[in-house]
């Protein structure tokens, strides 16, 4: 083989393990599949076999059924999803030590960060000293689990804990933790490019550096940590070629809202997108963050940018010494990573988009890919909600008044461009006066402490202050739904009070009760957009044409008055961006963390009396799980289109009167210390019994929305009590649904409260990546209705088999559904496709799941290490 460094330029890379030729031939690879074979040349011995697969992608754009082996660098956690899989990890040790093995036989191969960033709530919010309060109110709700994590920051090594009140594990993975290429660890004398996972599905986000990551569930995280390659599909990959400069007024947010509904009709669902085109030219670092941050929206696995100067230049400005920065050029001109490097690129299918035909958009009331015109947002609430009342008189609440008003989440408030937009129009509102409506809730929550520190520099936050835009914390906030109680003059159960309540927010999902519980419609939008919104009240009102309000003088304000220009917004950020080069942030003060206590044993000492934290359930000798086919099901759950997680497992407040909510007050725990399910991720009995507790879940079956289900007895009653009962019975379960079942995000607990439910299969018109990998961990069926098949009408009297579950094969992973009466005769048959798209996921379903096998393979005294498997060592 060639020892020559690749390309001949002074850098060792995995690809000198190929010759001069064989490297040219496949340079012709997508970007992200070339990262995907580098990664394959790092670590395995043997890559002859997968190089041949890529072979036959070149020729054809395509090679379905083909699987790769992909070791990350590293992971990211953040906190709700972090939680239940170092809880997983612990019960693993405590399993592995039980039969006689090394509390150290499980542990993290691999650099693992935790971001506690999705548990601050917005309490307090539209005073100074909000902040503060919400930060210690965040102590004094979660003391336990973050006394867990930081037990388990010292029982796992490689694993490092960034504090509450730091920033959101995006803009931190951008800002702080990633580079576009370093050193093996098992082989220091070659660079490669870094790759990362994460247990968010926004993980993308970090594709804007040209550095490869994609979101997956807690359970695919767990396997790599444990050093498990994660077997993947060798994808697809949709080059996006961006052309024209943006209009004057059409922000970062608008294009990145463009994109997600031009894709998501596009059909990119399981394909790599790589961008590309002219308008790269006038996309910030930044800008093409949101774009790639968006990526679960749309559908894709990944979206990746080419490496290039801005790359470089944002990376330099966030604290990456020179000689880094020289080695992350050198690295990709060598590799092809470069945006101008390398040859033209094989991709499966081309999309072009004009960035100047775009124009500011808002997106909703439930879905990011309802993309509306400004002008139309009236109407879409109209259409949405016919019942609703007249519109209210200028100043007055009605229905279609903004309950919530909150600059928020990851996508957007990585953004100087977008929160200076923000603070300039809040500037010049408040230089005319104007101000917002008393029922609306408004909140500032940047994703890291620069950001607010340069809206600081510009003096801004005086200005977004002035209109009740202050500082809440640093973390997810309302784009999670810890949005907090809503103002009194609007509370439900006032009287008076709207009947339909909106929510106007910079954030990246707006799925039907994630924002609040009384809120029906949410809207996102750019975050000065989300200023002018506050400053209207309502979305009723055509936010381009008609006044925002009246100056001090009673002259109406228009939107156009005071939207900040492109120069004025562009020298603001400059200037901004010169001073932090002398006045960087100060850090935060971590005293409340330092001061709590963990304890200090290998093994967690579970407290049997904990409503936060228990020993899942995954690693007992009562989960071997069921397998073999399913005979005599119920439906469950009869589901439309479009379920998303938060249908499925729910990160929103806990009711006192649903069945965790009951569950919890049995064990002490008051109505106002529920908290929500984000909280109680490391509890299964929570968390089974919130799983479909969603308010607006609308199951056929019961003949209304909520958390309903028919037992045995055709009895209606909570979704939880009737699979318990059906469970009673020995009866196995089903759930039957439409299109994109399980979108949204990489939540694993909806897919192992499905599970522990006794819910064998899922039967849908189409299944969400990461939702299905889930599922296929779990060991539950995703089975995917034929798209020619006539479905009986729903009916709970219904029997199903599903037949042929134990002869899957990667060739035929097919098997038979059969829709039977209560009586048992045949109402109709049907051929139907496993949704596993990979050998390895078959042999998963096979097997019972992810957790049967680590069961197995932990419950001796020896297991192997990650590297012991094979591999290139130095």
């Amino acid at each position: 083989m060639n020892a020559a460094p690749a390309g001949g330029t002074g850098i060792a890379t995995p690809w000198q393990r190929l010759e001069t030729a064989e490297r040219g031939r496949l340079a012709a690879l997508p970007r992200s599949l070339l990262i995907l074979l580098e990664n394959i040349l790092a670590h395995e011995a043997d890559p002859a076999p997968w190089l041949a697969s890529f072979d036959v992608w070149l020729i054809h754009g395509a090679l379905d059924g083909a699987e790769i082996p992909f070791r990350p660098s590293r992971i990211l956690l953040q906190d709700t999803a972090g939680v239940a899989a170092l809880a997983d990890l612990a019960a693993l040790r405590d399993h592995h030590v039980a039969h006689g093995g090394a509390p150290g036989g499980v542990d993290a191969a691999i650099p693992i960060d935790l971001v506690i960033d999705h548990s601050v709530r917005v309490d307090h919010s539209g005073t100074p000293d909000a902040l503060a309060r919400n930060l210690a109110l965040e102590y004094a709700r979660n003391a336990e689990r973050y006394s867990f994590f930081k037990w388990a920051q010292r029982s796992f090594p490689r694993l490092r804990v960034v504090p509450p009140g730091h920033g959101i594990c995006h803009q931190i993975n951008l800002e702080q933790l990633s580079e576009v290429a370093s050193p093996l660890p098992h082989r220091p004398a070659w660079t490669a490019a870094q790759t990362v996972i994460g247990t968010d599905s926004h993980t993308t986000m970090v594709n804007a550096l040209g550095i490869l990551g994609w979101g997956v569930g807690g359970i695919e995280a767990e396997m790599a940590a444990l050093g498990h390659p994660l077997p993947v599909p060798l994808p697809r990959v949709y080059l996006v070629r961006l052309t024209g400069r943006p209009r004057p007024g059409v922000m970062a947010t608008d294009i990145a809202l463009h994109v997600t509904a031009r894709l998501r009709a596009a059909g990119v669902v399981d394909q790599i997108v790589e961008f590309a085109g002219d308008a790269l030219d006038h996309l910030a670092l930044a800008d093409r963050a949101a774009i790639s941050n968006m990526c679960p929206e749309y559908g894709a696995t990944a979206a990746l940018f080419p490496v290039d100067d801005r790359t470089l230049d944002y990376l330099a400005a966030n604290g990456r010494p020179p000689e880094a920065i020289a080695r992350y050029r050198t690295y990709a001109l060598a590799t092809g990573l470069w945006r101008d490097a390398g040859p033209e690129r094989r991709y499966s299918r081309t999309i072009d988009i004009a960035l100047d035909d775009l124009a500011p958009v808002m997106a909703g009331p439930s879905r990011p890919q309802q993309l509306r015109a400004l002008p139309d947002v009236p109407a879409s609430l109209r259409e949405s909600f016919p019942d609703m009342g007249p519109p209210p008189a200028p100043g007055t609440c009605g229905d279609g008044a903004i309950a919530i008003a909150a600059i928020t989440s990851c996508t957007n408030t990585a953004n100087p461009h977008l929160m200076i937009a923000a603070g300039l129009l809040a500037r010049k509102a408040r230089a005319r006066g104007l101000a917002v409506p008393p029922w609306v809730k408004t909140s500032l929550a940047p994703g890291s402490r620069r950001i607010a520190h340069m809206l600081r520099l510009c003096g801004l936050q005086d200005d977004l202050d002035a209109l009740g835009f202050h500082l809440v914390g640093f973390g997810c906030t309302t784009c999670v739904g810890n949005s907090g109680d809503l103002k009194a003059e609007i509370a439900s159960g006032r009287q008076g009070a709207p009947s339909l309540l909106t929510a106007l927010l910079s954030g990246n999902r707006n799925f039907e009760n994630r924002i609040h519980p009384d809120v029906r419609a949410n809207y996102l939008a750019s975050p000065p957009l989300v200023v002018a919104g506050a400053l209207a009240g309502s979305l009723r009102i055509d936010l381009s044409a008609a006044p925002l309000g009246t100056d001090r003088d009673g002259v109406p304000v228009m939107l156009a008055d005071i939207w900040p220009e492109a120069e004025e917004i562009a020298a603001t950020v400059a200037a901004a961006e010169r001073a932090l080069r002398t006045e960087t942030p100060e850090p935060p003060e971590d005293r409340a963390w330092d001061a709590l206590p963990a304890p200090q044993a290998p093994c967690f000492p579970w407290d049997a009396d904990s409503t936060f934290i228990q020993p899942p359930p995954f690693f007992g000798a009562d989960q071997a799980g069921a397998r073999g086919d399913i005979i005599d099901a119920r439906a469950l759950l009869w589901l439309g289109d479009n379920v998303t997680t938060d249908h499925i497992s729910p990160i929103s407040r806990i009711r006192p009167d649903s069945p965790a909510g009951l569950h919890l007050r049995a064990r002490g725990v008051s109505t106002e210390r529920l908290g929500g399910y984000g909280d109680r991720r490391a509890n299964h009995h929570v968390m089974i019994r919130g799983t479909f507790d969603n308010q607006r879940l609308d199951n056929r079956l019961a003949g209304a929305t909520g958390n309903l289900a028919l037992g045995p007895d055709g009895q209606r009653t909570s979704v939880f009590d009737a699979a318990t009962a059906f469970a009673t019975r020995g009866i196995p379960l089903v759930v039957i649904a439409g299109e994109n079942y399980g979108t949204g995000s990489a939540r694993d607990w909806a897919a192992k409260g499905t599970a522990l439910l006794g819910i064998r299969a899922i039967l849908a018109r189409s299944f969400e990546r990461i939702h299905r990998n889930n599922l296929i961990a779990m060991g539950v069926l995703p089975v995917l209705l034929p798209a020619d098949a006539s479905l009986p009408a729903p009916d709970p009297a219904l029997r199903i088999d599903i037949l042929g579950t134990d002869c899957l094969t990667p060739a035929r992973p097919v098997v038979t559904l059969r829709f039977m009466t209560a009586e048992g005769s045949l109402i109709s048959q049907h051929e139907a496709q496993v949704d596993a798209r990979a050998p390895s996921q078959i042999a998963l379903l096979t097997a019972g799941g992810l957790f049967a096998r680590l069961r197995a393979q932990y419950g001796t005294a020896v297991t192997l290490g990650g590297w012991e498997r094979g591999g290139v060592r130095a």
